[in-house]
C-alpha cells in the first residue's frame, strides 16, 4: 500500500510543510514523536496520511501533546498494517456519512456527486473546527465519489493558510 504523509506545522514564523517517514513505525507514539521531531517549538502540528488514493488520517498535537486522530475510512485499519496503527484508538463520529445534510453555502459541491455511502469515518471530526472547518466540512469532504485523500489534504491545508507550503512539499 503506498502512502505519502505530511507534517503541516504553525510555529511562530507561521506554517510549515514536511514529509514525515513513516516506514517501520512500531505504535502510535513513534508516530507523534515523528510528528513533534518535524518542528519541535510548533503551536500546532497535523499530520496527513494518504493512503492508496482512497484513506487519509488526520493526526492533530497542539503544543507537543493532547493527540486527537480522524480517520475518513475504518477499512483503512483492516487493510494495512499502518492504518491498523493509526487507527486503534478512534471511535465513530457523532455523525455518519449518509446523514449528510444537501452542501450549504455558495461552494462548487453542487456539481460534484453524493456522498460515498460505503465511506465509514472515524475518529475525532471536531479536531479541526476551530481551525474553520466543521465537522460536516471535514465528513463532506472525506465522503464525496472522486475526492481523493491529496485534494482533501490540498483543500484544508488551503483553507489554512498553509496551502503553498504543502505544494512545495508535494513538488520537491
Amino acid at each position: 500500500m503506498s502512502t505519502f504523509a505530511a507534517g503541516v506545522a504553525r510555529g511562530k514564523n507561521g506554517w510549515t510543510a514536511s514529509e514525515v517517514e513513516l516506514t517501520g513505525v512500531a505504535d502510535i507514539d513513534e508516530v507523534v514523536d515523528r510528528l513533534r521531531d518535524a518542528e519541535p517549538d510548533a503551536e500546532l502540528s497535523l499530520l496527513f496520511v494518504e493512503a492508496d488514493d482512497q484513506y487519509l488520517v488526520i493526526m492533530r498535537l497542539d503544543e507537543g501533546d493532547d493527540l486527537r486522530v480522524f480517520g475518513s475510512d475504518s477499512a483503512f485499519a483492516d487493510e494495512s498494517r499502518l492504518g491498523a496503527l493509526l487507527l486503534a484508538d478512534v471511535e465513530a463520529p457523532a455523525l455518519e456519512i449518509d446523514e449528510l445534510a444537501a452542501p450549504q453555502g455558495d461552494d462548487d459541491e453542487d456539481e460534484r456527486p453524493a456522498a460515498d455511502p460505503d465511506a465509514d469515518p472515524v475518529g475525532d471530526v471536531e479536531l479541526l473546527a476551530d481551525l474553520g472547518i466543521s465537522s460536516h466540512r471535514l465528513l463532506t469532504l472525506c465522503g464525496l465519489e472522486g475526492m481523493l485523500p491529496a485534494d482533501v489534504t490540498a483543500e484544508i491545508c488551503q483553507k489554512l493558510g498553509a496551502g503553498d507550503e504543502l505544494e512545495e512539499l508535494r513538488d520537491a
